[in-house]
């Protein structure tokens, strides 16, 4: 081959047959991406002796050699494989000619070392999926393991080996009334039923014998058979009614872990509550008040000389005696009385005096509940615990603080000062005093994983470090550590970079999580970025940084607004960077009118003028103030994809980085650019999405009947694992990262997706209550609706409301129009109901109904909507969205809106869609609307402006 003809060969199209990568001039990794990029089933890929890599195709292919990945081999007359610009004259066949230093190199190819591509592929991201065959029976779920906090429950009165209290005590304290006694806290377990006192026809004989006869001749001598009458009457019919009300009371108790169990233990009973409702002894108060106007010197003098022996008993510290006889003082105060009056003496505990999680509520009012008396027995109690700690006894002292003068902060106190922090702990937990104080002692007393998870249940991260900071620093850095890795184990990976910038010493162990938060996009980036520069982050942060500050779209979206904001409040350390981005962020706040919404007027004002001062002087002085645009009160109107898409849609939800998770059913689960195209793919079954509220991890699930086989991504690392699989009705579509919400037949059950197996931390409903349809939820709150059994044999749809993440129950509501599989509960706490056939005549038209906690702002308006819902609304937070047939009967027509009371505020159409029902998702600042015909379209908030409009595909 002359030099000619090579010249011409280069420029040429030839008929390929493989290639030669130069390896030490491009690089091993380009050279793998080439190769890899020009695979063919049956390739082979070798390795020559200066370092070049010979691949060599399957079968040939015509290319332009100037195009090639790499230089053109081309098989000659003689059957031998030649490079490009190689003289392959003297090749033969099974042998590969190519040059080298302009010298022609001949190499048998059989004797090349052999390179195995396989090592090049990382499977971390896959996961592995055995087929069933056809028709084969569900997987069995994993068994659930119970894990349930329990409060703990000091016995103090053991500690103080103080013994039980005398026959005396006992039948002086026997009669309080049963309000009076406590009821087991929300996750202390099932309360068990306790004995009669009193039992049998001998008791009955000793009662009518000392009580009845004595008072009978009492009234009988003051005159009037009447009294007499009315005295028999309270006699006969005050216990029947005491045995009927034990026989109907209420529901059964919550399950162990439930907070609705113990909803009656609070002071007042929340609006629309059906259980643990206080009542009016009648009969028991008739005779209470009839004893005390015929025998009230003789009741009066019993109480008067049981207390001149206790004074006695605790004045000569005759500890013994004093300390088993003393009565408990739960409450006392004329305020805190029932209206009704009682014999006995103020209820204590009955069996082992010990702390228990609530503090029992105030009885009758007796002889003893005067102030005077409630007084008197604090002040002596109070010198009883001052003497008992100077003496030592210090087990003593804190059970007369805790458990007689109902003081259990000052027992805590006590004991802490004594170097007592777990029995400390146990009683702070235990009588429910404030979280940071709990944390704080659990974390001192070594329990660091039973800290933790009391400060993410009671929401006390934040209180319980700046408390332990006065008093231990050291501790208090370790607790924010311990805080920072329960939210990256949470994937929540910028919420733990900001935990731990609090702490100037912990900034640098930040600088992952913000990476990784940054890999995230869209404004998780944007409030990352922030703290990178500020620790000096290098050349990509600030690119990265002003392509975001100069980019276009929403500012919302793209991040633009949340970086500005941030950027305001933390400036960059390089002064010059710093000032460049400042300059760049004051003209993006100009041009987009503000910082998109995110923060309030006059924040929005102080942050503009924070980036002015720091900006170039020059740009800062010709910035126009930023005016924002006023909203429009037009319905908007958005239309999606004008024909399906060629894969099915069963969730969808737009992330913060403006991409679009999508879950295809058994087509697996694909991250989709807003114009369509892929990004990742990851071949794992899914029907829904369960999303993080930081956006960091989804939790994908494949529902098999019951059973959910259920895998976690991370979303910033885009890897898979498989979690597990369990059987549930229902599984809430967002979760904090951690604790995933699902329904099954025995309530509302919490679980930790971080435990290797399905673990139940807390449980909610229980004794005959069941949850009907679909809970709504937000970081903030949960709601439901929940029907309960009453003690008359019906049932009561009530409106249950949540706080997160403790679940205290804040509201039961009863709906005025409760339609099932036509009404779906908003998350804070309203609930929705869609009328097709209003009493009003128009058949073409469906009425709003709302049942809202708070009265609407125009009472008896329901908003209404032209068309007949096929469907009820459907729900996901506080935004719902109504699906109707399109204007000309083909199509899905759906209404939206936010919160409770509105009216639909944009429409969404799917045209050429079947009637099943859509799907909505509300998710970093956007709201999704898919549907199954393989379409998906994501707006803002409001509505207003799209964000999304793309078709499902294939390719």
């Amino acid at each position: 081959m002359s030099s000619a003809t090579q010249g011409t060969a280069f420029r040429a199209t030839v008929t390929a047959t493989g290639f030669v990568l130069d390896v030490p001039v491009i690089g091993p990794a380009e050279a793998a991406e080439r190769a890899i990029a020009s695979w063919q089933d049956g390739a082979d890929l070798r390795q020559l002796p200066d370092g070049r890599w010979l691949f060599v195709l399957a079968a040939p292919v015509e290319i332009r050699a100037d195009r090639a990945p790499g230089l053109p081999v081309v098989r000659t007359d003689r059957g031998a494989q030649a490079a490009v610009g190689a003289d392959a004259t003297a090749a033969v066949a099974g042998h590969l000619a190519v040059a080298a230093g302009g010298v022609t190199v001949i190499h048998r190819i059989a004797e090349l070392a052999e390179l195995d591509p396989a090592g090049w592929l990382d499977l971390s991201g896959l996961t592995l999926h055995r087929p069933r065959p056809v028709g084969a029976t569900e997987p069995e779920a994993e068994p659930v393991v119970e894990s349930l906090p329990r409060q703990p429950r000091p016995d103090l009165r053991a500690a103080a080996g103080i013994a039980p209290r005398t026959e005396r005590a006992r039948r002086l304290t026997e009669d309080a009334p049963a309000g009076a006694r406590r009821r087991g806290a929300p996750f202390a377990g099932r309360p068990r039923p306790r004995p009669s006192s009193v039992t049998g026809p001998f008791a009955l004989a000793i009662v009518v014998l000392l009580v009845v006869l004595p008072l009978l001749v009492v009234v009988a001598s003051q005159g009037g058979t009447f009294h007499v009458g009315v005295l028999l009457l309270a006699f006969a019919a005050g216990p029947a009614a005491a045995r009927f009300r034990q026989r109907n009371s209420g529901a059964a108790p919550g399950p162990e872990g439930s907070a609705a169990g113990a909803g009656a233990a609070t002071s007042e009973p929340e609006p629309g509550r059906s259980r643990g409702r206080a009542r009016r002894p009648l009969f028991n108060a008739l005779l209470a008040r009839l004893a005390m106007r015929t025998a009230g010197p003789l009741i009066q003098g019993r109480h008067a000389r049981y207390l001149r022996e206790l004074t006695t008993a605790f004045e000569q510290r005759r500890w013994e005696d004093a300390l088993r006889d003393a009565i408990r003082l739960t409450g006392g105060r004329p305020a805190e009385q029932k209206p009704w009056l009682a014999l006995g003496l103020p209820s204590r505990y009955e069996g082992a005096l010990r702390p228990t999680p609530r503090a029992g509520g105030s009885g009758a009012a007796s002889p003893l509940s005067g102030p005077t008396v409630h007084q008197h027995l604090a002040a002596l109690y109070q010198r009883a615990a001052e003497g008992l700690e100077r003496e030592g006894r210090i087990d003593e002292a804190a059970f007369v603080l805790a458990d007689l003068r109902d003081a259990p902060a000052e027992a805590v106190a006590l004991l802490v000062r004594h170097g007592r922090t777990v029995q400390a702990a146990e009683l702070a937990e235990g009588r429910d005093l404030g979280a940071d104080l709990v944390v704080r002692l659990w974390w001192q007393a070594g329990e660091r994983e039973r800290a933790v998870r009391t400060a993410y249940r009671r929401a006390a991260f934040a209180s319980a470090v700046e408390r332990l900071a006065s008093d231990d620093p050291a501790s208090a850095r370790e607790l924010r550590a311990a805080w920072a890795a329960h939210r990256r184990e949470s994937g929540d990976r910028l919420g733990a970079a900001e935990v731990l910038w609090a702490d100037e010493s912990l900034r640098p162990s930040a600088v992952a999580d913000l990476r990784d938060a940054v890999a995230l996009g869209g404004p998780t980036r944007s409030r990352a970025l922030p703290y990178l520069l500020a620790l000096g982050a290098g050349e990509a942060a600030r690119a990265l940084a002003l392509a975001v500050l100069d980019s276009d779209g929403d500012p919302a979206t793209t991040g633009r607004s949340a970086l500005a904001a941030a950027l305001a409040e933390l400036p960059a350390a390089d002064p010059a960077l710093d000032r460049e981005l400042a300059t760049a962020a004051a003209r993006a706040v100009v041009r987009d009118g503000g910082f998109g919404g995110v923060l309030g007027d006059r924040d929005a004002g102080a942050r503009h003028q924070r980036l002015l001062k720091r900006a170039d002087p020059l740009v800062a002085a010709d910035l126009a103030r930023p005016s924002r645009a006023a909203p429009t009160a037009h319905l908007t109107a958005h239309t999606a994809a004008d024909r399906p898409g060629t894969l099915p849609v069963m969730d969808a939800a737009l992330l913060g980085s403006g991409a679009v998770l999508v879950a295809c059913g058994q087509a697996g689960v694909r991250l989709l650019t807003a114009d369509g195209r892929t990004k990742a793919r990851w071949d794992v079954p899914a029907d829904q999405l369960v999303l993080a509220d930081h956006g960091g991890v989804a939790l994908l699930v494949a529902g098999y009947g019951r059973v959910r086989e259920v895998s976690r991504l991370d979303l910033a690392t885009r890897s898979v694992r498989r979690w597990t699989t369990l059987s549930a009705e229902q599984i809430v579509p967002s979760f904090d990262g951690r604790h995933l919400i699902t329904a099954d037949d025995d309530g509302i059950a919490v679980l930790d997706t971080l435990a290797p197996r399905p673990t139940v931390v807390w449980r909610e409903l229980g004794g005959g209550e069941r949850l009907v349809g679909r809970l709504a939820r937000t970081p903030a709150g949960c709601t439901g609706v929940v029907v309960s059994p009453l003690p008359d044999g019906t049932q009561v749809v009530e409106l249950w409301r949540w706080d997160l993440p403790g679940w205290e129950l804040r509201s039961r509501l009863r709906p005025d129009a409760f339609r099932p599989g036509r009404s779906a509960a908003l998350a804070a706490g309203s609930l929705l109901a869609a009328d097709p056939q209003p009493a009003d005549g128009s058949p073409d038209r469906t009425v709003l109904h709302w049942t809202t906690e708070s009265p609407l702002a125009r009472p008896g308006a329901h908003p209404g909507i032209e068309g007949v819902a096929p469907h009820g609304p459907i729900v996901d937070g506080d935004h719902w969205t109504l699906a109707m047939p399109g204007p000309d009967g083909t199509g899905v027509l759906l209404h939206t809106g936010a919160g409770a009371g509105s009216a639909p505020t944009a429409t969404v159409f799917f045209p050429q869609a079947d009637s099943q029902a859509p799907g909505l998702r509300r998710h970093a600042d956007a709201v999704t609307h898919w549907h199954r015909s393989g379409r998906v379209l994501a707006t803002t908030p409001d509505g207003a402006t799209l964000l999304a409009n793309l078709r499902v595909t294939v390719g």
